[in-house]
């Protein structure tokens, strides 16, 4: 069973920075694309950034492009998300999550959560003033 868990959050001040981490295990990383998925009070989870199997694609959200940068490390089956320049408006429940290949065995980079199969429980980041 594939088990993802985040780490890494915490209260900061706007202008500082975290480094988020995803440890997985039960199931082939190098094969999964990526992605860090974020949930604020009262809104819906959105896409934040994404990352293919090897790494040579990403994306990320308008909202956080120029400050977030999203890294993988094969070798140790983890996921990373380096958060700069933080806002108030940053503030939210970050969940990595986990997909594998499209029905005709290709792989891609989705930035939506419905093709997600596997989510972590979620870290804190709470940005003040």
């Amino acid at each position: 069973q594939v088990q993802l868990v985040e780490s890494g959050g915490g209260l900061v001040q706007a202008g500082d920075s975290l480094r988020l981490s995803c440890t997985t295990s039960g199931g082939a990383f190098s094969t999964f694309a990526m992605g860090w998925f974020r949930q604020g009070p009262g809104k819906e989870r959105e896409f934040v950034a994404g990352i293919s199997w090897m790494g040579s694609k990403t994306a990320y959200a308008d909202s956080v492009k120029g400050r977030f940068a999203i890294s993988r490390d094969n070798a140790k089956d983890t996921l990373f998300l380096q958060m700069n320049s933080l806002k108030p408006e940053d503030t939210a429940v970050y969940y990595c999550a986990a997909h594998g290949v499209d029905s005709q065995g290709n792989y891609f980079l989705s930035r939506s959560l419905a093709a997600y199969e596997y989510w972590g429980q979620g870290t804190q980041v709470t940005v003040s003033s």
